[in-house]
């Protein structure tokens, strides 16, 4: 969810490549990959965060839609962002937030490492050690949704070629943030900010009460979400949404179902001029509001376990031929990298990709790691398609 109280600006980040090089340059493991260009065009500012009033119920049923979801049983794995340090930002989403460090590759080779974390229900023991097979078979099976954390060697000593990521919410960005939901958003707060932790937006600032933005170590927005129905999920914290901004939700919405999406919650603000959508993988048919314009479709999302992927829609901008937001791989606009999506066969997925007519950045057999893919989304984010079950992708592995 986002508010639109902080200012009628354009922001919007994006998905982006998953792995970079060490400085904002234009190579990664997978080959050389060309920045886009001339993705912008000049357009009014917008609002881009939910206004305080109330949405109207004008749903998307109407939407043309092919139905078709690409074999595989595709399911939504990570959100991707760049960090400079593990050793700040790890303790972040691990010690503060509650959320579980459940694997990491390294690639001494290409001079990165990735580390995944994530939330799993409270009680559930993790005894795997991070960087083993054994941790990479949980990863690669997992049917949550992970934050993948990329280090490029080298930027923990940030001097003056590396003054750090991009954490978005600049003009025309395509991504906005990652949230958390808990039953208590001011008691958080506190708890937070006794930690140290910093803040966007606290919950008795602006117009929207309630909710809140806090920093992470790398400057990304962390909304803090209130639960409608407390004391459901026992987590303290819940990683809950990641947020991308799309020029034309008909093209995006529909993108994502053919991955298996299912659009929880519709929300329309007409008056403020822009509209959310939030989508779920791993959603069984019956689980999924017939009205997503409903009150009781915004509780389900607020109370459910997995996150969601937000697509925030400024009204306008589908009729604008030459709008594109930034997808956070630019040069210089560098840290949200990409989403992706575990397939039981990538070849195969990719090609019912290519047959709904969208195009790749790398495909399977592309670039220095084969086996997996970025296809692009109608907006130009990349979305990697990852094989279950994982594969060798030349990682250095730690012995069990």
């Amino acid at each position: 969810m986002l508010v639109s109280l902080l200012g009628r600006r354009s922001v919007a980040i994006s998905a982006a490549l998953a792995l970079s090089t060490t400085l904002p340059k234009s190579t990664s493991a997978f080959g050389t990959l060309s920045p886009t260009s001339s993705r912008l065009s000049s357009a009014r500012p917008r609002l881009s965060f939910a206004a305080a009033t109330s949405p109207t119920h004008r749903a998307m049923s109407s939407t043309p839609t092919t139905n078709a979801v690409i074999s595989g049983r595709p399911t939504w794995h990570q959100s991707m962002i760049r960090i400079a340090d593990p050793s700040k930002t790890l303790p972040f989403y691990t010690d503060v937030l509650g959320m579980t460090y459940i694997d990491r590759l390294e690639f001494p080779q290409w001079n990165f490492s990735i580390y995944f974390v994530t939330t799993l229900p409270e009680g559930e023991k993790y005894a795997l050690t991070p960087g083993t097979k054994a941790a990479h078979d949980y990863l690669w099976n997992y049917d949550g949704v992970t934050i993948e954390l990329t280090h490029n060697h080298g930027t923990e000593k940030a001097g003056a070629d590396f003054k750090g990521y991009h954490p978005g919410n600049a003009e025309r960005d395509g991504f906005g943030h990652i949230a958390v939901n808990c039953d208590d958003v001011y008691a958080s707060c506190d708890e937070l900010e006794a930690r140290g932790i910093t803040f966007k937006k606290k919950p008795d600032e602006g117009r929207m009460k309630g909710l809140a933005f806090a920093y992470d170590p790398d400057g990304y927005w962390v909304e803090i979400v209130r639960r409608r129905a407390a004391g459901k999920i026992p987590n303290k914290y819940n990683f809950s949404q990641t947020m991308l901004r799309v020029k034309d939700p008909k093209k995006s919405v529909e993108f994502y179902k053919s991955l298996g999406m299912k659009v929880m919650s519709e929300r329309h603000f007409p008056q403020a001029e822009f509209s959310l959508y939030f989508l779920a993988s791993n959603v069984p048919d019956e689980d999924v509001p017939s009205d997503p314009t409903s009150a009781e479709a915004s509780e389900k999302v607020s109370t459910l376990f997995q996150p969601v992927l937000e697509l925030t829609h400024n009204h306008g901008t589908e009729n604008d031929a030459d709008f594109k937001h930034y997808n956070g791989n630019e040069e210089g606009r560098q840290g949200f990298g990409h989403i992706g999506f575990l397939v039981d066969d990538v070849y195969k997925a990719c090609d019912e990709i290519k047959e709904m007519g969208y195009g790749f950045k790398k495909e399977p057999d592309g670039g220095n790691m084969k086996g997996l893919a970025f296809a692009w989304d109608p907006d130009g984010y990349p979305v990697e398609i990852i094989k279950r079950g994982g594969m060798d992708y030349g990682q250095k592995d730690v012995e069990e």
